[in-house]
């Protein structure tokens, strides 16, 4: 394992560091790259969605039945990606994910029919499960290595990936068929994994010296294992409670500004953009926001900031506090969900990273159905509030795990 020798050397102080940190900014630039490609690919995915549904001959129930299959498989191949990185390695789980995710997008479109279009969905979905575990859990290494709390910065990428991805998709929509669009994706995504792919396949995951010690010491079985799995149970629920509320105003929180409040569509249409893109500056603030806070305080300021922004968003009676509700609650979700992620990477390897993501990703399943109950039982701006509710609870479940296992940045 030629990079943890450089490791181990630069962390020693002796000669080699600068080999070791060109080494440690090559994996990071190209870990960068394969999480921007993930939010690129879905979001481009995303938006050719009602062209498909038209091509398919699909009702509003057989699509909504088909796109089970991302989620089916995006969760059944989550808890199996954990167990293929810890035999095979992170990185290249990462770089053969990265490949199906880039071949199946394509599928969508060459579908004639509601049950083939579920079918290939599996598939999509158990792609874009695991590389979503598997780049988890190579940044998770990656961020020990190099000793600073990076993981924001990956999520930014992601979501800077999906902004893009839909953008671009929105402009081609009008002009370009569904299949000449989502062939153009994965020929981008196989050029873009063949950049990047080898720096990850040439070095493998970096370790400490610390972090093998811990890992083989007395400490790593018995009392300490069930207390990590509890703790990793309960940031994955961190990263469910805010990942529901990042799934319910992408679906709702546009009907609340134009039913409720009788926004102009383009102004309701707004909404979500506002609170994606306070999520991605908050995300790109989010290391240097973990250096000076630390993660237990920066998961309870995002829960309690991300609560009060949302009591704004769903209780305003006007549409402009409403937006500047959305786009404080953006801000205080931002980076939860990443620190969630790498305190149950740290403390579990990649079945921490599969247990927090499966979490996270059924919250992001959970919030809009629940949103819409609960909408019809009482009102939109109520069932709204429940985002501030978790949220609420994600800061006060953070502050109690803060002694949570040990992390150089907690």
């Amino acid at each position: 394992m030629p990079l943890l020798n450089k490791v181990r050397t630069a962390v020693s102080g002796d000669s080699g560091g600068d080999t070791a940190t060109h080494s440690l900014t090559r994996l990071r630039s190209a870990l960068t790259l394969f999480f921007a490609l993930d939010g690129f690919l879905f979001a481009g995915w995303v938006v050719r969605i009602p062209a498909v549904k038209q091509q398919t001959g699909a009702s509003a129930g057989d699509l909504g039945l088909a796109l089970l299959g991302v989620s089916a498989g995006a969760v059944i191949t989550m808890t199996l990606t954990g167990r293929l990185c810890r035999r095979y390695g992170s990185h290249p789980v990462t770089v053969a994910t990265a490949v199906l995710l880039s071949l199946s997008v394509a599928l969508p479109a060459l579908t004639r029919s509601p049950l083939a279009l579920g079918l290939v969905l599996l598939v999509f979905g158990a792609a874009y499960g695991g590389i979503n575990v598997a780049m988890n859990s190579a940044a998770v290494d990656l961020v020990t290595a190099l000793r600073r709390p990076v993981m924001p910065s990956f999520h930014a990428a992601f979501s800077l990936g999906g902004m893009l991805g839909a953008g671009i998709g929105g402009l081609l929509a009008g002009g370009l068929s569904p299949t000449a669009h989502l062939l153009g994706l994965t020929a981008v995504g196989l050029a873009l994994t063949a950049a990047a792919g080898p720096v990850l396949l040439r070095h493998p995951a970096p370790t400490l010296p610390e972090t093998l010690a811990a890992a083989s010491g007395p400490g790593s079985t018995g009392t300490r294992t069930r207390a990590s799995r509890r703790a990793v149970v309960v940031f994955g629920v961190i990263a469910l409670c805010t990942a529901y509320g990042e799934g319910a105003l992408a679906d709702w929180g546009a009907l609340h500004l134009e039913q409720d409040l009788r926004a102009h569509p383009g102004v309701a249409a707004a909404g979500y953009s506002v609170f994606a893109l306070t999520m991605t500056a908050g995300r790109l603030s989010g290391t240097a926001l973990l250096e000076r806070l630390g993660q237990t305080r920066t998961l309870v300021a995002g829960g309690a900031t991300a609560a009060a922004g949302m009591l704004l968003g769903a209780l305003a009676p006007t549409v402009w506090a409403t937006l500047l509700g959305f786009a404080i609650t953006g801000l205080g979700l931002a980076n939860i969900f990443p620190v969630a992620v790498a305190r149950a990477g740290a403390l579990a390897g990649p079945g921490g990273v599969a247990t927090a993501s499966t979490l996270g990703y059924g919250g992001m399943l959970l919030g809009p159905p629940s949103i819409g109950f609960l909408a019809d039982w009482f009102s939109l701006p109520v069932a709204l509030t429940t985002v501030a509710v978790l949220a609420a609870g994600a800061a006060a479940m953070g502050y109690w795990a803060r002694n949570a296992g040990t992390h150089p940045t907690s």
